[in-house]
């Protein structure tokens, strides 16, 4: 949305077509033009297919956020083979194959890569097992393709969202108040307390750090794994 209220015109898919519409519909409310591809990113060739969209509704490409993916949570004897290849086949190798196809595009643009990951690969926890691992996978494909992009003139960096209002952290949310018989505001300030933040991010936040990056006066970052997470990363 960021992007698009500075005049990018803006490629999206989704699995839920309802939900793409309703995106598309939203962006294209910012005087923009979109390309809205229903597809499956953990199938391998809806990343070919994604790009080739985008290339014909727009005729190249500048940037590239690969934002897709989430991964299932619970302890780890009750995580099967088939949890965690499903984590990693979205959120890992999506953003892979995309930038892998897109990438011609971006360079002949001097374009860039944006991958949002989530502190979690930095910092993983025992329910997190499976995320924490997909997150620092693609934290090292940053730094490789940053390594790749000095040679071909594209800009690779990432942020690390913390605890975000998403309709995800909303079922977070609303699980905890069922845990704790609380209501949902008690727990969101639990959840804060506990993780020790400053406060819950907003959409809004990772888009403005976003904007930075990839506009003009970020162009000196490359390689950057950006937390923006209220402190909720406490390592070095």
């Amino acid at each position: 949305m960021g992007l698009a209220r500075e005049g990018a015109n803006v490629a999206i898919c989704a699995r839920d077509q309802d939900t793409l519409l309703e995106a598309a519909r939203e962006i294209e409310a910012q005087g923009v033009r979109v390309a809205a591809v229903p597809l499956d990113l953990r199938h391998a060739e809806s990343a070919d297919r994604l790009v080739r969209e985008a290339c014909d509704a727009f005729e190249k490409i500048d940037i590239l956020v690969n934002n897709a993916g989430a991964t299932k949570r619970g302890e780890f004897l009750a995580l099967t083979d088939e949890d965690w290849t499903d984590g990693f086949a979205l959120k890992f190798f999506g953003a892979v194959r995309v930038t892998r196809c897109a990438w011609p595009h971006i360079r002949d643009q001097s374009g860039s890569v944006l991958n949002i990951v989530g502190v979690g690969g930095r910092t993983p926890g025992p329910q997190f097992a499976i995320g924490g691992s997909v997150n620092a996978a693609l934290l090292s494909f940053t730094k490789a393709m940053a390594d790749v992009g000095i040679r071909d003139g594209v800009q690779v960096n990432a942020i690390n969202p913390g605890s975000v209002r998403t309709s995800r952290f909303a079922r977070m949310v609303q699980q905890v108040a069922e845990r704790e018989d609380i209501d949902t505001a008690a727990a969101e300030v639990q959840i804060v307390r506990h993780a020790r933040t400053t406060r819950i991010g907003e959409p809004e936040d990772i888009a403005n750090l976003a904007l930075f990056i990839l506009s003009p006066a970020g162009r000196f970052l490359q390689g950057a794994l950006i937390d923006m997470d209220g402190g909720q990363t406490k390592t070095i």
